[in-house]
């Protein structure tokens, strides 16, 4: 991947099968009427209407008996010249190693949790042999962040801090600023720590204040772009961010081109 290529960090393509299924979880759970199919054939076009040359993929395992499906369509994914798919784990699934010597074999870089989803904690011990197995091999993109106060919820921007301290070998991406809906504590649990943050599913609820705090607060380099389609399209979610930040061109452009600089 070179290093000035547009990356879309945080896209999904489902299954055609699943498609429908998810985003009627998706449109549920947020409230926010998808805009796409979910279907790569869909996501396609509307990354080459902005010039995004790769995308990264995700999917999350919402129990442990779809860990192998899940990464079984990621690496079918692998077949697509523009796409990056990561796997998923859950701490339930007993063979963990077995299966990221798996997804390493077959060209998996990545793994996505979701513990909102997926239905466990972020801080649960059962996920610290995953982290350590990850730790110089694969990337994290863990969601963070919802409605309940960070203790309660099961991710939020201290439990991302707390596995970086833990495993500071472990590349991590903290979705949606840092914390959806958690923005206001996420300069104090994650400033000065090399945790990188994508720009999904946050510019449309974010406050300005919130936002030009944690702009200001992290070196350019951590922020990815990300559109989170099918909730959002790609392009109308980068004409947002260059409005919402001010930014001129070249810093936009530095932000769309940071995900090609992960070493993915």
């Amino acid at each position: 991947m070179s290093d000035s290529e547009r990356v879309d960090v945080h896209t999904h393509a489902f299954h055609p099968k699943i498609a429908e299924k998810v985003l009627r979880q998706l449109e549920c759970h947020y409230r926010i009427p998808p805009v796409g199919t979910g279907l790569w054939e869909d996501l396609q076009p509307r990354l080459a209407r902005c010039r995004i040359s790769r995308a990264f993929v995700h999917s999350a395992a919402t129990s442990p008996e779809q860990v192998i499906p899940a990464n079984r369509w990621a690496c079918s994914l692998r077949k697509i010249p523009a796409v990056v798919p990561f796997g998923t784990m859950h701490p339930a699934y007993e063979k963990m190693s077995e299966e990221l010597a798996f997804l390493w074999d077959h060209g998996v870089r990545g793994i996505k949790l979701h513990p909102d989803f997926q239905g466990f904690r972020l801080d649960d011990p059962g996920l610290l042999p995953l982290f350590g197995a990850m730790e110089g091999q694969f990337t994290l993109m863990v969601h963070v962040g919802d409605n309940l106060p960070p203790a309660e919820n099961p991710s939020c921007p201290w439990k991302v801090a707390a596995i970086k301290r833990r495993f500071p070998r472990l590349q991590i991406i903290a979705a949606h600023f840092g914390g959806y809906r958690h923005w206001q504590y996420v300069v104090e649990a994650m400033a000065g720590m090399e945790i990188y943050m994508d720009t999904s599913s946050s510019l449309f609820a974010i406050p300005q204040n919130l936002l030009e705090q944690i702009f200001q607060a992290f070196p350019r380099h951590l922020f990815l772009y990300g559109s989170d389609y099918p909730l959002w399209d790609p392009e109308s979610e980068i004409a947002r961010l260059q409005e919402r930040l001010s930014l001129t061109d070249a810093e936009l452009e530095e932000i769309l081109t940071n995900g090609s600089r992960l070493g993915l």
